[in-house]
């Protein structure tokens, strides 16, 4: 069904655009894949934009699914809204060094489109100084800029959105056009890129990007890029060496594609990005010495939120220079090579799969300990900040095991886990996915998971200990709201039992052992309590002796839970 275009540049059209460059993305992603080489040639460009887009696109809907349950809905939400939300949402989604510069090109956008003390720029001419803030501050973000890359291809972007006169999908439609001119001659402009035959994989996933904005506003498919993912021997009309051809050679390693640009065994041997809460002086500061640290340094975002992204060999002292800028967290370090086919030397042998691993959402830092030490892979879910399909997608890879066993952990992400789960399938792993709607009912999967039963058996006895465990939470009320329990407050402490609300009160400790009552008079052999970071002091003290006063035989538990949103999870089972 052919897209109906947009005509101006409006809230609806950030959701269209979101949605289809996810799309594109998900099509490319493979052929990404397959052609990044530079700076390091991990082999996983495509997917990290795909995940950079689908948080972005996330924090979009949910912008739109807020305002039509708001009091006062009608009509939609405006620019300044869907454009912040699309920025924000790449911003904390970013992976990898292109989708970190992606989620600055795209803030840059947004910083014109949502412009305070202006009127909305949904105009061509406001598009046209969209796309040239974007590539500025994308090139700004990026400590060594280095032409060939997707820098290149955003600057001709926008150059050539300059010349173009007329509506906004005229704009579009040159800003593509410059786009694919600058990505075909993106292996002229970078060695590395000659050598592997290939154009630069960021710069490709970007004219996707655009490609979708064509579409959003004109309804016009854009053509695509002349010799994307081929080698420049195909572009020259000999055979192509791309990864659709089945007599392709292997991809190379980074040290055979690479040697001197930073990749493979001569270059950093760990990637590191976090997210940060800093103010502008310290991230400055920060920026120096990660650069003097390692390379491919980016560093995106403002208003006291940053990512950041750096290739070293010490992870330890990149994370360290954020700790003294702010607080880093969603800390992910990913070793170079020990996994990857396209990293690994040629004499190196692949990690052999294991035969079974467990893959749980985690709500916290504490949690996500406890999960690990039990053996599980983990995908951390901080407050607002739900993992995307293709997050958990990354997780169940990273297991390496033919059979893997989901915990989602929250009765939201059951759809979200869904559709990870058909993706991992398709490539081949066996995946059964456990419908856990709480942390505490995946303490109790895990703990008689026995990955040497048959895969069925473990299955089996894994969801028949969740659906034993009743769960229930504590949580404060960020705002006025019906509820099952009457009408709460701002600020009252909810105690939900089973996903429902169950009782409203002031204080923590009475609604916790309110809820525990009602969860043992159903009776319950084992209790176990997971505390948030901002639980008061004691409240575990006083429910283990509520449990020892007034239930014989209970046996209580009690877990460190971090940063976890709630301020107590508890689980009976």
């Amino acid at each position: 069904m052919p897209q109906v275009p947009q005509t101006f540049f409006d809230a609806l059209a950030v959701r269209t655009w979101c949605g289809l460059a996810l799309r594109a993305l998900g099509r490319a992603r493979e052929e990404i894949d397959a052609i990044n080489v530079y700076p390091v040639a991990d082999g996983d460009t495509g997917t990290n934009l795909y995940l950079t887009v689908e948080s972005a696109a996330t924090a979009v809907e949910a912008v739109f699914t807020g305002h039509a349950a708001g009091a006062a809905a009608h009509g939609t939400p405006s620019l300044a809204d869907a454009v912040r939300a699309m920025a924000h949402g790449a911003l904390i989604g970013a992976r990898g060094n292109s989708g970190t510069i992606l989620a600055q090109l795209l803030r840059g956008m947004a910083q014109v489109l949502a412009a305070e003390g202006e009127g909305p720029h949904t105009d061509a001419a406001g598009l046209r100084r969209a796309l040239r803030r974007a590539a500025d501050s994308a090139r700004q973000a990026v400590a060594r800029p280095v032409e060939g890359t997707v820098l290149s291809v955003a600057e001709a972007a926008a150059d050539a959105a300059a010349e173009a006169e007329g509506d906004c999908g005229t704009v579009a439609k040159a800003a593509h056009r410059g786009a694919c001119t600058a990505l075909a001659a993106t292996p002229g402009q970078l060695a590395v890129l000659e050598r592997a035959g290939v154009v630069d994989a960021g710069g490709r996933g970007l004219v996707a990007v655009l490609a979708a904005l064509v579409e959003t506003l004109t309804g016009e498919t854009a053509p695509a890029p002349a010799g994307a993912g081929a080698s420049a021997a195909a572009q020259r009309g000999d055979r192509a060496a791309g990864p659709e051809d089945p007599r392709a050679p292997e991809p190379r390693t980074g040290a055979e594609s690479c040697p001197d640009d930073g990749a493979g065994s001569d270059g950093p041997a760990f990637e590191v990005i976090y997210l940060l809460e800093a103010e502008d002086a310290a991230v400055a500061r920060l920026r120096e010495r990660l650069d003097a640290l390692g390379d491919s340094l980016v560093v995106v975002g403002g208003d006291g939120l940053w990512n950041v992204h750096v290739h070293v060999d010490d992870a330890g002292a990149a994370v360290e220079a954020g700790v003294e800028a702010g607080r880093p967290y969603r800390i992910r370090v990913t070793h170079f090579g020990a996994d990857d086919v396209h990293a690994r030397g040629a004499g190196r042998p692949p990690r052999a799969r294991v035969q079974r691993a467990v893959v749980a959402v985690v709500p916290g830092e504490g949690l996500a300990g406890l999960y690990t030490d039990a053996g599980a892979t983990t995908v951390l879910a901080r407050p607002g900040e739900p993992p995307a399909s293709g997050e958990l997608v990354q997780a169940v890879r990273r297991a390496h095991a033919r059979e893997v066993v989901l915990l989602p952990n929250d009765a939201d992400l059951r759809h979200t886990a869904a559709a990870a789960a058909e993706q991992a399938r398709a490539e081949g792993i066996r995946v059964a996915l456990i419908p856990t709607r709480s942390a505490v009912q995946g303490i109790a999967a895990l703990a008689v998971h026995e990955p040497d039963r048959r895969f069925d058996e473990d299955v089996v006895a894994m969801t028949s200990a969740a659906g034993a465990t009743r769960y229930a939470e504590v949580v404060v009320a960020e705002r006025q709201s019906w509820t099952m329990a009457g009408i709460c407050q701002a600020g009252d402490v909810l105690g939900l039992v089973d996903g429902d609300v169950a009782v409203i009160g002031a204080d923590v400790t009475v609604i916790a052992e309110t809820v525990l009552d009602r969860m043992l008079a159903a009776g319950g052999e084992l209790v176990t309590l997971v505390l948030g970071e901002e639980a008061p002091e004691g409240v575990a003290e006083r429910l283990e002796a509520r449990v020892r006063e007034a239930y014989l035989a209970v046996d209580t538990v009690v877990y460190r839970g971090g940063r976890q949103g709630a301020l107590l999870l508890i689980g009976v089972e």
